[in-house]
Order: C-alpha cells, then structure tokens, then sequence
C-alpha cells in the first residue's frame, strides 16, 4: 500500500502579546531594514508614529502607504511599483484581511519576505498561505496560491480586543468548525488546503483549538465587549488565528466551508461575515453526519454564549426561497470544492435537507 504525503504548513513565527506594533522593529530586523508598509487608513497615523519610530529607532527605514480599499491585480501592482521605488526589502501589512493579501501578493510577486499585523481576529486567513483577489467591480477574481506561509504573524491583543466585537465572534465561529472539518477531511483520506493529506498534527491542533474557545471563548467576548485584553482574549486569539488557520490548512475543509460558499449567492447574506456564515454551515455538517445529540447541542450552547449567529433569520434570511437553496445546495456540491472531503457520498439533495433541517433545529433552541 502506498503511504500518502501529509503536510504541516505555518507561518515561521507567530508572535501574541501586548504593544507589538511599537515595538515592530524588534520583530522585522532580521528579515530587512526598510519595510514597505501597507496600512488601513483607521491605523496609519499610528503606524507611522509607533511602527515608524520602533524602525527608526533601530537604524531602519519605513515607508508607509494606504490600502485602497480592494485587494485587485491592480493595487497589488501599484504597491510593487512603489515598493520597488522605496527600495524596500520587506514587506508588512496591518490591517484587515484584504489589506493582509494585499501585502502577501506583493511580497510574493517582489520575492520578499512578509510581515503581517492582523488589527480585526475575524478569521484564520492571516497564517495561511493564500489570498483572494477581487476585480475592481468588488465581485471575486481568485485565489492565489502562495508556495509558503507568511515570515511573521504578529497579534498584538491591544489592538484586536478594541476591534469591534461581532468581528471578535465571527473568528470564533470560523474557528469553531476547523476541528469538525479537519475530523470529516481525515477520515475520508481527503485533500488539506495545500492539496496533500491530513496529517495527525493538523487533527490534533484543530481539536486542541475547539477546545480552547469552548473553554474562553464566552470570557474572551465579555471582555472584548469592554476593549480589554484579558488571558482569555489572548488564547481565544491564538485559537482563532493560528490554531485554526494551521490546523484548517494542514487538517482540511469539508462541509460547512463549502456550504458557506453556496451560501455567498444569497443576497440576503452578503452582509453577514465569513465565521457567521461558517457556523450555520457546521450545524448542516453535523446534520448531514448524523452527530450525536450530545455534540450538536454543546454547539449550539456555545454558538449561543458568544452571541453567533444561530439561525437563517439571525442571519438575515427574512424569507427561505426554495429554488435559492436549492442552488445553495448544488453549488456546495461543486467539483473541487471541500464537500469532497466529506467521508461519504454527498449530494446536492442531501446538503439541502441538512440546511433545512439545521435550521428547523436551531430554531427549536432559539430563546
């Protein structure tokens, strides 16, 4: 029998802690002396004063540029261009994830290392070795797939408990589905997200970041309600920015990511966040593998605690359509997506009664 190729993928470092950002040259130095900056606009006057000060104070330079707005073939270009101007050996974004992807493009096409400074913990992406680019339209493009993980991941807790609170939960959510994903993807011998087979170290690190936000996350969102970085802030952090991403990249996806992409054709969901929509598509997951009643109900407790989102109309699903679903359900299905990961046959039918009924479901627990 042959021996199927398994990997673990990461960032080289992660680093978790308070006052990161003035002190980010500590953390850059040794990988170049002038960094290129790409930064929202909410945090660039205090990136160029803490950040820009840790670099100059340490014989760098910096220069520092606004995001605009969209992560596009085209303003992934214009911060070549002006990278390769400033003379700039490493690249570091802070930000959102567009902003991140943006900084993880550029580096990749300019062949420097890259530094990235997540300011809002809504999902995994900032360990991962992927961006999404957009068109100029807004609508999605591609993926790009990167050959490594970011040099450096810093989560600075100050900043990311004074984000605001619903971005805080929808990490969670998406964190919360990176065990049963990985559990599913594993037992069918299934692709991980750099297209080889789970390994046991993936599995073991998404269950070891379920654990930790059932175990902090409710106290880690009562404390960001109040803008403060408590021990609780800091695990659930680590669970839901590196754990899940390491452990979903090594692990694999299954279903509920794959529901969660049917579910971007809804209209009514496109202001709902990823993790929101991540969640109803674990309770479809566990629907569709018959869970035991013990494990859906600790879910969705939990889902509860936090303040997710629990059904469609928490969701902003006024009216359940049918026909819309139903696409919902075939796109969910599609060639290539994670739904293959699933480790029994799924169709288009079965994903549809599992949404139904998930949603009939948690709306018998609904307060």
């Amino acid at each position: 029998m042959k021996i199927p190729v398994k990997s673990v993928t990461s960032p080289k470092k992660f680093i978790i802690g308070k006052g990161l950002l003035a002190n980010l040259n500590e953390y850059i130095k040794d990988l170049g002396d002038h960094a290129y900056v790409i930064c929202d606009e909410f945090i660039l006057d205090r990136a160029k004063e803490e950040a820009g000060r840790s670099i100059e104070e340490g014989g760098g330079k910096a220069t520092f540029e606004k995001f605009n707005y969209e992560c596009t073939q085209e303003e992934i270009d214009r911060n070549r261009r002006l990278a390769r101007e400033a003379g700039a050996n490493v690249i570091v974004g802070i930000g959102g994830g567009k902003t991140l992807d943006t900084a993880k493009s550029t580096a990749y096409y300019e062949k420097l290392p890259v530094v990235i400074f997540p300011t809002i913990a809504s999902t995994d992406a900032p360990c991962t070795a992927l961006a999404v680019i957009y068109k100029e339209s807004g609508a999605f493009d591609r993926y790009l797939f990167l050959p490594s993980n970011p040099d450096v991941v810093l989560a600075d807790t100050e900043i990311l408990a004074a984000a605001p609170v619903r971005f805080f939960v929808a990490g969670i959510g998406d964190a919360l589905a990176t065990y049963f994903e990985a559990r599913a993807c594993y037992q069918a011998n299934g692709d991980n997200l750099v297209l080889m087979k789970p390994s046991v170290t993936g599995l073991a690190i998404a269950r070891t970041c379920y654990e930790t936000v059932l175990e902090n996350g409710v106290k880690a969102v009562e404390a960001v309600k109040q803008k403060v970085p408590t021990r609780a802030v800091q695990d659930t952090i680590e669970a839901t920015i590196y754990m899940s991403g390491v452990g979903a990249e090594a692990g694999g996806l299954a279903a509920a990511h794959a529901i969660h992409n049917g579910m971007t054709a809804v209209p009514a969901l496109h202001k709902a966040q990823h993790g929101e929509k991540v969640t109803f598509g674990l309770l479809a997951q566990l629907v569709l593998e018959n869970a035991p009643k013990e494990e859906l109900e600790t879910v969705i407790h939990f889902i509860k605690a936090v303040g997710l989102p629990l059904t469609l109309k928490d969701l902003g699903v006024e009216e359940f359509v049918e026909a819309e679903w139903r696409k919902v359900a075939e796109d969910a299905c599609a060639e290539g997506d994670t739904m293959g990961n699933m480790p029994f046959p799924v169709t288009p039918d079965d994903v549809y009664n599992a949404i139904v009924a998930a949603n009939a479901i948690a709306e018998s627990y609904h307060d």
